[in-house]
C-alpha cells in the first residue's frame, strides 16, 4: 500500500511539473519563424534577432528553407511567422487565407554568375540574351531546384526568355540544396547559376574575395528581389502566437530595424536595402 501512495504521489509531482513547463513554454513570448536561406546564410538573422530579442523580450527561433517550404511550414500552422522573398507565391498564400498583414522589409537583386572564361559569352548582356545564349552553347546551369524563391524567379526568367523546360536538357542541372551549396556545385562544373546578391557577397566572404565564379549578368529590372514578411492567419491556425508575430512584423519594419538592414555589410558592401512602408 506504501508503495501505491508513493507511485501516486510520484505521478501527480510529475503531472504537475510537466504542467507548470508547459505553461512557463506557453508564456514564454517564443515565436517560431519560417525564412529563406539566404536571410539565414548571410549572417543577416543573426544579426538581427538579438536585437529584436532585446527590444522586446520575445525569444525568436528560425528554420531556415526555400519559400515553397516555408509557406508550406506557415500552411499546416507550424510557425507563426514568414520572412520570405516569392512575392507572387506570397500574394496567394494570403489570398488563399493562410496569411495575413503582408509588409515590405527590404530588397536586393538577382545576378547570374560564372565562371571568369565564360563559355557562353553572357558578360554584360541582357537577361534574357544571357539564357538563350547558355542553351545555344548547352554550357552548364546550375539550378537549387528546390521550390525557392529563387528557384520560382528563376523559372520565371526562363519563360521570359522563351525557352522552355530547360530541366529536360543535360546542361540543366538540379541540385534539390539551397543557394551555397548549389553555388559550390555551379563551381565545380565550371557552370552558370543565379543567386540573390546577398549570398553572392556571403560566397565571396567566403572565398577571401576571389571566388571562381564572377557576376556576369545583373541590372535588369526584373532581377529585383522583394523580401516581406507575413503573419500565419489564425483562422486557419488557431494556436498562432499572432500577437508575438505582429510585434517581429512591427519592428522588423521599423526605423530602428530598417536602420540596422541598411547598415549590414561583408567586406565593406550592403547586402539588402531597406524598403519598408
Amino acid at each position: 500500500m506504501r508503495l501505491a501512495r508513493k507511485s501516486r504521489t510520484a505521478l501527480i509531482l510529475t503531472i504537475a511539473v510537466l504542467f507548470l513547463a508547459t505553461s512557463a513554454w506557453a508564456g514564454s513570448g517564443q515565436l517560431m519563424m519560417a525564412t529563406t536561406t539566404s536571410t539565414d546564410n548571410t549572417g543577416l538573422l543573426d544579426y538581427l534577432i538579438p536585437a529584436f530579442t532585446q527590444d522586446t523580450g520575445i525569444e525568436l527561433r528560425w528554420v531556415a528553407t526555400g519559400t515553397g517550404k516555408a509557406l508550406k511550414l506557415g500552411q499546416k500552422c507550424d510557425v507563426d511567422v514568414l520572412m520570405v522573398h516569392a512575392p507572387p507565391a506570397e500574394k496567394k498564400f494570403v489570398a488563399k487565407g493562410f496569411g495575413m498583414d503582408r509588409r515590405d522589409i527590404m530588397y536586393n537583386d538577382f545576378v547570374i554568375i560564372g565562371p571568369s572564361a565564360d563559355p557562353a559569352g553572357i558578360i554584360g548582356i541582357k537577361i534574357n540574351a544571357a539564357l538563350a545564349a547558355i542553351k545555344g552553347k548547352q554550357a552548364i546551369f546550375v539550378s537549387r531546384g528546390d521550390n525557392s524563391g529563387t528557384n520560382k524567379k528563376e523559372k520565371l526568367l526562363w519563360k521570359t526568355a522563351a525557352i522552355v523546360q530547360p530541366e529536360k536538357e543535360r546542361w540543366y542541372i538540379q541540385t534539390g540544396q539551397g543557394m551555397l551549396s548549389t553555388i559550390n556545385v555551379a563551381a565545380e562544373r565550371g557552370g552558370y547559376t543565379m543567386t540573390d546578391r546577398g549570398t553572392y557577397i556571403k560566397y565571396e566572404a567566403n572565398q577571401k574575395g576571389n571566388p571562381p565564379l564572377k557576376i556576369l549578368v545583373e541590372g535588369d529590372a526584373i532581377l529585383l528581389n522583394q523580401y516581406s514578411v507575413m503573419t500565419v492567419n489564425p483562422g486557419n491556425c488557431k494556436n498562432v502566437n499572432v500577437e508575438s508575430a505582429r510585434r517581429f512584423a512591427d519592428w522588423i519594419t521599423g526605423p530602428a530595424a530598417q536602420k540596422k538592414i541598411g547598415a549590414f555589410r561583408l567586406m565593406g558592401k550592403q547586402l539588402f536595402t531597406p524598403n519598408a512602408r
